[in-house]
Order: structure tokens, then C-alpha cells, then sequence
């Protein structure tokens, strides 16, 4: 009788193995693998969004510091002048008038933009002393970038620099 009780073990696991997986085995694999689908599918999106921020910041911020550069690297008298499309000839005429971009009428900022790429540049020249370039010993110019991501977020990049007036000659106390 002992020896007719291992046989039929190995009877029933022979049988058992042979049979396959239950329905409810393959309904709980398929729940597993469709979580894991979605996960995956939602991290590629986080990733994309990721990608694409990246990119328009970069963008934003290339932009921006080519605007600053221009106005390092012009004459300290066509300051207020601008030259957009970067063809030689000066397009624009920065304003302090209180319109679009400008603030403040009067502040002694001065201000010009640009849309370029769905990416919003907007510049300010402000001048320590006065209105004219001429009488100013200093600048700060600045240069920011708004843009919206895929998400619809507005993120700005904005870069600063003050530049000296080479041919000031006046207080040497700053303003």
C-alpha cells in the first residue's frame, strides 16, 4: 500500500501539469501586463514633455543670448536701435512710451519685442542718467524669453548684463 501512494502523487502532478493555467491565472497575468502597459506608456509621455521643454529652453535661451550680444556688441550710440532680422539694417527704434511691452510711460526703460518660433523676446535698455545714451554713464540691458509647453505652462529664461558707457565723461559717483 505504500508503494501504491507515490505513484498516484506523481499521477495527480503529471495530470495537473498537463492541464495548463486556469482561467483566473491568465485574467490576473493580463491585469499585470496592461498596469505595466500604462505605466510605460505614461512614462514616454513625461519623458516627451521632458524633451520637448528642454528643446524650447534651449531655443529660448540661444535667443536670448544672441538679443543680449547684439546689444553688448553695438555702438554705444545706436543703443536703442535694433536690428531684428539681423540683415544690417536697423528695423526698429526701442521706445519708452507705456505701450505693449513698456510698462511705464517715462520710467527710462526702454523696450522692443519680437516673436519668433512661438517664443516671446522682449528686451529693455535702462539707462542710469537721463534718456539719451549720451548722457548715461551705465546700461543694464536685459533680455527675457516667454514660451508656453506642451502642458500650456508659461516659462520665461531671462539673462542681464550691464554694459559701461566708453566715452562717459562726468560724476564718478553711480547712480
Amino acid at each position: 500500500m505504500t508503494q501504491c501512494e507515490p505513484n498516484l502523487v506523481t499521477r495527480r502532478s503529471a495530470l495537473m501539469s498537463a492541464e495548463g493555467f486556469t482561467l483566473v491565472e491568465s485574467m490576473v497575468a493580463l491585469v499585470v501586463l496592461s498596469i505595466g502597459v500604462i505605466g510605460t506608456i505614461g512614462m514616454c509621455e513625461w519623458a516627451e514633455r521632458g524633451l520637448q521643454r528642454g528643446a524650447l529652453t534651449t531655443t529660448a535661451l540661444a535667443l536670448v543670448e544672441s538679443r543680449l550680444e547684439a546689444k553688448r556688441s553695438v555702438a554705444w550710440e545706436r543703443l536703442l536701435m535694433d536690428d531684428v532680422d539681423q540683415d544690417g539694417i536697423e528695423e526698429s527704434i526701442m521706445h519708452d512710451d507705456g505701450l505693449q511691452d513698456d510698462q511705464t510711460n517715462g520710467d527710462g526703460i526702454f523696450t522692443a519685442s519680437a516673436t519668433q518660433s512661438n517664443i516671446r523676446l522682449v528686451w529693455t535698455v535702462e539707462l542710469n542718467r537721463g534718456h539719451e545714451p549720451a548722457g548715461a554713464s551705465l546700461a543694464t540691458i536685459e533680455a527675457r524669453a516667454i514660451f508656453r509647453t506642451m502642458g500650456g505652462q508659461e516659462k520665461e529664461v531671462r539673462v542681464r548684463t550691464i554694459r559701461a558707457n566708453p566715452r562717459y565723461v562726468g560724476l564718478s559717483v553711480l547712480s
